[in-house]
């Protein structure tokens, strides 16, 4: 089998990329372009993705694509149009690989979308499945719904099997994002409302995602199906702290505030998503790609934190980052 992979020198593609050769399974990574960085496989450079991209020479005699690449949150976005943005990579982008694909005789496609196409928040005792009516809540989680869609288009006209894989937060070493934040706050020792966070999330560290992106990659059953995957173990932000805390070697700066004051003083300040991340509950359901493929993360939550803080010690803390 020869694999594959767009974003090859993303945060998963770069652990994807690894894994693959771990495990001796061909692999050829898709990047923006072809520098020097660290790599088990062959790079293929590509142009920017889009509806207009030629994937012609990169798909020849490949069996099976992993679709990592995305155009993902800008935090501080400057195009008048950002669903548009979004849309022509997210969207256009893939559905544009996945016919090249079909016509390149390539098997199967495995996509990573986005929880977010579920919804924002959880309540309660709920939880996320790939059964429910999606929800998307954001221009990117749309970008992601609007590609699903348009992915199973392409497989109803064609031989090409889609399997959609939907991640919640992805943490690991070198991990940027709301948990690059949290850890690099709490090595400088900036104090944290957090301790009343009662929420709970679930999440999953770059170890599982590839394991099960490889599962879902090479298993007969997953093809036409939907996937959610979490870590196991489902974690309120307070005990995330904590366990941080503890990993650092040190006490917790977390302390008590009004979650009402919280949530007023970020939508004046335009940060109410940040506040549902850290307050609000967001639970998902894993039992499809148990029962289907007889996956289980390979890592339980407290390894993946413990090397995402080793990680960062010898990497980033160790240069004064």
């Amino acid at each position: 089998m020869t694999l594959l992979f767009t974003g090859a020198n993303g945060f998963v593609g770069t652990e994807l990329g690894a894994e693959l050769a771990r495990r001796n399974i061909d692999a050829r990574g898709v990047v923006r372009c072809t520098g020097n960085f660290s790599r088990n496989y062959d790079a293929w450079g590509i142009s920017d993705i889009d509806g207009e991209t030629d994937w012609t020479h990169t798909l020849k005699d490949v069996d099976v694509v992993v679709h990592l690449a995305a155009r993902v949150h800008i935090e501080k976005e400057k195009t008048s149009d950002p669903l548009a943005e979004f849309l022509k990579v997210n969207c256009y982008g893939t559905k544009n690989l996945a016919e090249q694909a079909a016509q390149a005789n390539v098997k199967r496609l495995v996509y990573v979308s986005s929880i977010g196409v579920n919804g924002r928040n959880t309540h309660g005792g709920d939880f996320f499945s790939s059964a429910d009516a999606p929800h998307p809540h954001s221009d990117y989680a749309m970008s992601k719904w609007r590609a699903e869609q348009a992915l199973w288009r392409v497989a109803e006209k064609t031989a090409l099997e889609v399997v959609v894989v939907r991640p919640p937060l992805i943490y690991g070493p070198a991990a940027k994002g709301n948990f690059y934040k949290l850890l690099r706050a709490m090595v400088k020792g900036v104090p944290l409302p957090l301790a009343n966070a009662e929420n709970a999330r679930s999440l999953v560290y770059v170890g599982n995602i590839v394991d099960a992106l490889i599962c879902c990659a090479t298993s007969p059953a997953a093809a036409g199906q939907t996937y959610l995957v979490r870590d196991g173990e489902d974690i309120s932000t307070a005990v995330l702290v904590e366990k941080i805390a503890a990993l650092l070697g040190r006490r917790s700066r977390s302390f008590h505030c009004p979650t009402s004051l919280l949530y007023g003083v970020s939508k004046l300040l335009g940060r109410s998503d940040q506040i549902d991340q850290l307050f609000g509950s967001l639970r998902l359901c894993d039992n499809k790609i148990r029962n289907d493929l007889g996956w289980t993360p390979p890592y339980q939550i407290d390894q993946g934190l413990r090397a995402s803080v080793d990680w960062w010690i010898n990497n980033e803390y160790s240069t004064g980052a």
